[in-house]
């Protein structure tokens, strides 16, 4: 039986001290009744409820192993996928996503899967004799562009890396071949990016935001994730770059594909045999405001060194 509702002094303190998630699993209630709540005292009384630091332990309660839930009153989450970081190549929106992370000064930052090729051991057979990186290789690239983007964002920032299909090749390939090591240092993608990028297969954002790498396939993907869903939700894989918006009875959600990082005809992708490809490189920005997520924006490559935002056009 859920538990007596409290006053509103009371409802302050346990939201600025613990957020919504943890304040909803304390007072018996859902998330979507906590926000709601919080939003009517903030424009009853004129005062914006603060909940702890995005970064803080207090934001990143796990209520199931591989997802990470966050929360987000006002402020902005900025999300890319699919960089297949691959040596001595460093893509415009590389570039732009650093500046971005600069710029917006984001409380959350995701790195939304394949953040590795891994193309030396990849499903795909080799093209000819084409010389292709070694895993040491393009783990040692991933850890830099990962580098440069942690330090280009602000210092209070959190940062999660939801794991990709590219991803999983790493310790697919090592339990298939030595499964005696699980669990040896070293043998998890995650020992080599850093503490700073917890690692999941989802991050949720107020319980209303699921950022994954994939969910449903095809080129309806992003309207099918929604529905499906019941949430608004964050999606790669497909490097399509589009906003596709949803209203019912609950309202209007998103179905969003984050694009990809990498340029579209970039050395990861001579699999596809330089057939014409619906993908668009680029990443997103969330923009909430107390607690609601607005329009997601998009920022898309328009050539090599120019990239488009919100209307304007700049050069990384």
């Amino acid at each position: 039986m859920a538990k007596a509702a409290c006053d509103e002094a009371e409802f302050i303190r346990l939201f600025e001290a613990n957020g919504a998630a943890e304040t909803a699993r304390i007072l018996g209630v859902g998330v979507r009744n906590v926000n709601y709540r919080r939003r009517n005292i903030e424009r009853s009384n004129s005062v914006q409820l603060r909940s702890p630091a995005p970064n803080s332990p207090d934001r990143l309660s796990a209520q199931h192993p591989a997802r990470i839930k966050m929360e987000m009153n006002t402020g902005v989450v900025l999300i890319g996928s699919d960089a297949h970081y691959w040596p001595g190549h460093i893509s415009t929106a590389h570039k732009a996503f650093c500046l971005m992370a600069a710029e917006l000064k984001p409380q959350i930052l995701i790195m939304n899967g394949d953040v590795v090729d891994g193309a030396s051991i990849s499903r795909h057979p080799p093209m000819g004799w084409e010389e292709l990186p070694s895993v040491n290789e393009e783990l040692e690239t991933c850890r830099e562009r990962l580098d440069e983007i942690r330090k280009a964002a602000p210092k209070k920032c959190a940062f999660t890396w939801t794991l990709g299909n590219h991803d999983q090749r790493f310790e697919a390939r090592l339990a298939a071949r030595a499964p005696e090591y699980a669990r040896v240092t070293g043998i998890h993608l995650k020992d080599h990016f850093g503490i700073e990028w917890a690692p999941c297969w989802s991050t949720w954002i107020n319980d209303e935001v699921v950022v994954k790498h994939r969910f449903r396939s095809g080129v309806h993907a992003t309207h099918n994730n929604t529905v499906n869903a019941g949430k608004s939700m964050v999606t790669g894989h497909l490097h399509s770059l589009k906003v596709t918006p949803f209203s019912d009875y609950n309202g209007t959600r998103y179905g969003v594909d984050t694009g990809t990082l990498a340029e579209p005809d970039g050395p990861q992708f001579e699999y596809g045999e330089d057939n014409p490809k619906n993908h668009r490189s680029g990443f997103v920005a969330l923009f909430f405001e107390q607690g609601r997520l607005l329009w997601p924006q998009i920022c898309h490559v328009l050539e090599p060194g120019l990239v488009e935002f919100r209307g304007e056009t700049f050069r990384v």
